[in-house]
């Protein structure tokens, strides 16, 4: 899909106003950045990692 097919696609939607809701407030730039931040999927692996490269190597 090239951007001509893109710009005739979306053509009857591409000038409208940006929708802003009644009901619900806008969500602060803080809030929303928090959305996307970087979450620990493996909780304790930094500590459990930590605690490994502290033990002495036995053969």
């Amino acid at each position: 899909m090239n951007s001509q097919d893109t710009d005739r696609q979306y053509a009857d939607i591409i000038d409208l106003p940006h929708h802003v809701s009644a009901s619900h407030p806008q969500m602060s730039m803080w809030n929303r950045a928090a959305q996307f931040a970087p979450f620990a999927a493996l909780n304790g692996f930094e500590e459990a990692i930590r605690e490994t490269e502290q033990k002495p190597l036995t053969p």
